[in-house]
């Protein structure tokens, strides 16, 4: 289907269900803390369900001596899907500034999750740098490339939507 002329609403795009904690979030940058596990996590638990069924076909169909050949990819996968599942996890980590256990802590402070101080960054108005929710390392990399507000370019032109324009509106829907 060839992508028409004619701005698509953000809406046929992705279901407002998923987009919602997203552009709520910058308005009430704490509610992610006020989630439970399934809630943070389950969409992007869900995301990676369809490759890890893949992963888990491929190793129990493919003969013993041909497992070899694509152990290095199935892992990729395998560990992508780890860290896709877990990126909002360590999001809400670093809004939750109180009972946090140690070892995240020390993980926030060597950097292998996402410390708050870094993240603080993203959540200045216009909220239009620093996306990166898991680690953060790309942050900078990206920032330094324009990555982001070329992107919001492209998805503005086949979209019609400005990204943050109605940040306040978004915060007061319901489906």
């Amino acid at each position: 289907m060839p992508f028409s002329a004619s701005p698509v609403p953000v809406d046929v795009l992705m279901h407002p269900g998923f987009i919602r904690p997203f552009r709520e979030h910058h308005i009430d940058p704490t509610a992610i803390t006020r989630h439970d596990f399934i809630e943070t996590n389950g969409d992007n638990f869900a995301v990676t369900i369809p490759v890890m069924g893949y992963c888990t076909y491929k190793f129990l169909s493919l003969p013993a001596e041909q497992v070899p050949a694509s152990y290095n990819w199935i892992m990729y996968l395998f560990l992508l899907c780890v860290f896709v599942s877990l990126t909002n996890q360590c999001h809400k980590w670093s809004h939750t500034y109180f009972g946090l256990p140690w070892y995240i802590k020390l993980l926030q402070d060597i950097h292998l999750v996402l410390p708050r101080r870094h993240h603080r960054i993203h959540h200045v108005s216009p909220h239009e740098t620093y996306y990166c929710i898991t680690t953060g390392w790309l942050n900078y990399p990206l920032e330094v490339i324009g990555f982001w507000p070329t992107l919001e370019v492209i998805i503005e032109s086949l979209t019609g939507s400005k990204p943050r324009s109605d940040d306040l509106a978004w915060a007061s829907k319901t489906s």
